[in-house]
Formats: C-alpha cells, sequence, structure tokens
C-alpha cells in the first residue's frame, strides 16, 4: 500500500454515506422511472434542495445516477438494485450495513473492552432496523441460495431443517431445487411472519413450515436428513457454536448431512480479508461472536461424532465457505 491508497482507504467512508443517504431517502425509486430535477426530486422526498443538489451530483461523480442539462436519472445498475420497486432491490442490505455504523465507529472501545457497544439486529434492534437485518440477509441470500443449492446433492434426502433460517432462503432454495424434498425453518419467533409471507411467496406453503424457538436453550427437534446452518456460529463464542454443532448433529438420523455455511478463516485467522474484519462486525455487536477458521469448524463437527468432514468445493464470494460432515 502507498500513502494515496491509505489516505482513500481513510476516507472511503465517504462514498459509503453518500450511497446510505441515497438509499434512505429513496432517491433511486423515482428516478428509475423518470428524469427529474432537483426541485421536482426535493418535492417527492420533502428535502432541502441545495442539500439534494449536492447529494445528486455526488451520487453521478460515483456512476449511480445520470445527468443531462438539469435532471436527473437512475443508471440502469442503480435502476435494478436501488430502485425499491425492482424485484432485484438490495437496499434492505444497504441500510443494514447503515445500522451498523455507529457501532463501527466506536470500533476502539469495543478492542479495549472486549464488549459490545451495539444492540444486535438479530435480537434487541427495533422494528426497522431488524426487517432491514431480516430482509437484508434475504437479499444476500437470493443472489447465493440458487447457485449453492444447484451444487449440494441432496438425492435421496426427504427432511432438512433450516436452523436459524431467517426468512428461510436457502429452504426454499433447497425444495425447489428438490422436488421432495420437504424443510422446516427454525428462528426466533419474531422471525415467523418474513419466513412464512417470502415461503407462500414462492408457493412452497405446503412443504415448508416454520418452528419458533430459541436455537440455544430450545429443542430443536430430531428426525432430519439434513441440517442446513448458514452464517449462525459467528454471532457466538467457541462454546456455544460447540453447542450448536452438537446439537445439529443430534437432530440428524443416522448418515444424515450436516451443512455449515460460515466466513471461513485460514488456519492462520489473518486472511482472507472479509472474515477477518467480520470477526471485529462480531466484536462490535455480541457479547462473544467471532470468525472461525476452517480447522475450528472441522473439530467442532469431529467432536459432534459426524465423520468424512470436508470443505465442499464450492465458489463463494468474500471467503465464505461450506463445511460438510456425516452423522
Amino acid at each position: 500500500m502507498d500513502l494515496p491508497e491509505l489516505l482513500q482507504l481513510s476516507g472511503s467512508y465517504w462514498s459509503t454515506c453518500t450511497l446510505h443517504a441515497g438509499v434512505k431517502l429513496a432517491v433511486f425509486t423515482p428516478l428509475a422511472d423518470r428524469p427529474l430535477t432537483v426541485s421536482q426530486l426535493a418535492g417527492l422526498i420533502t428535502a432541502d434542495e441545495r442539500g439534494l443538489a449536492m447529494l445528486l451530483n455526488a451520487l453521478t461523480a460515483m456512476d449511480l445516477l445520470a445527468k443531462e442539462a438539469d435532471t436527473f436519472c437512475a443508471t440502469p445498475f442503480s435502476a435494478r438494485y436501488l430502485s425499491a420497486t425492482s424485484d432485484a432491490y438490495m437496499g434492505h442490505i444497504i441500510m443494514h450495513h447503515h445500522h451498523l455504523m455507529e457501532g463501527w465507529s466506536r470500533l476502539d472501545e469495543a478492542v479495549k473492552s472486549g464488549a459490545p457497544v451495539r444492540r444486535r439486529s438479530s435480537h434487541e434492534a427495533g422494528a426497522a432496523e431488524r426487517e432491514s437485518f431480516l430482509l437484508g440477509m434475504f437479499n444476500l441470500a437470493s443472489l447465493l441460495a440458487p447457485k449453492v443449492a444447484a451444487q449440494i446433492d441432496l438425492g435421496g434426502r426427504r427432511r432438512l431443517l433450516d436452523l436459524a433460517g431467517g426468512p428461510g432462503t436457502y429452504a426454499i432454495h433447497f425444495c425447489k431445487q428438490n422436488p421432495d424434498l420437504t424443510a422446516v425453518i427454525y428462528d426466533l419467533p419474531t422471525t415467523r411472519p418474513f419466513a412464512e409471507q417470502t415461503v407462500d411467496r414462492f408457493g412452497l406453503s405446503g412443504r415448508i413450515t416454520f418452528s419458533a424457538g430459541d436455537i440455544v436453550s430450545d429443542a430443536i427437534g430430531t428426525g432430519y436428513d439434513v441440517v442446513w446452518v448458514s452464517h449462525l456460529l459467528h454471532s457466538e463464542g467457541p462454546a456455544a457454536s460447540a453447542a450448536i454443532v452438537a446439537k445439529a448433529a443430534a437432530a440428524l438420523n443416522d448418515g444424515g448431512l450436516l451443512l455449515i455455511q460460515e466466513f471461513i478463516l485460514d488456519d492462520s485467522r489473518a486472511a482472507p480479508l472479509h472474515p477477518a474484519l467480520f470477526s471485529l462486525n462480531m466484536l462490535v455487536g455480541t457479547p462473544e461472536g467471532q470468525s472461525y477458521a476452517q480447522g475450528e469448524l472441522q473439530e467442532m463437527m469431529k467432536a459432534a461424532g459426524l465423520r468424512e468432514t470436508r470443505r465442499l468445493e464450492i465458489d463463494l464470494p468474500n471467503g465464505a465457505g461450506i463445511m460438510a460432515g456425516i452423522r
């Protein structure tokens, strides 16, 4: 890294905050329909014209808007991903990132104390923040779940548990890929409305049900051929994560398959970059959460009595990987 790169890194939050403001103010949705002047858009979203002009010019400089004379419009990219009327809208995950920023600004405090400095989006946040978290997870999972489901052979397996499944995105795509499969989404009671609405939207209410409970303290059931655990362990410390893996393994039939998806560190714990940064995200927001190394996950699975533990050869972004083991 050279000095210009260092300074660009230090100030990169300017661009981040500009994007977040654009999404939070919903400027992209009307601009995806038609070009508008600053005055016209300010009237629609109730904003100051001077401030809005600065924001729109900056978003244009970031190639997220196009400007011609005194009008602005969405680009094809921003119309697809940043307009709330688009089926590919990514605004929920962007707003989840926005809600994380205040805690990240206090990272030094978390490092000194070893304790979280913000509320957990999945448990303690208000309704709007929790909705951004759940629908943001749906945003991300919707990009990856079809690819993952197509590359994992669940032939002959009939019953799947999606542990901490949120809106049930992976359960949905595993069932779409495997017509003989049924699934149960297990998550907190507050997640039920999001999950049931999502499942119904895909026409799978007859094959996918919801079970409410606390994964750490409550029973999760038995008799499953597959248990899918996606991005759950990082929210807990090593002891609780090992207990979850053991509980998941115990829910399997003999010969059942446990699948764990996480942002996986290499065994040095200093790479890849995203899992290393994600560990800090867990420091800021959870009492004991962290990213785990591949060897640590494999040891948890072996301790739970699983055999043939391995990392699947599926290329996923941001250092994500899927561990598999057989009961």
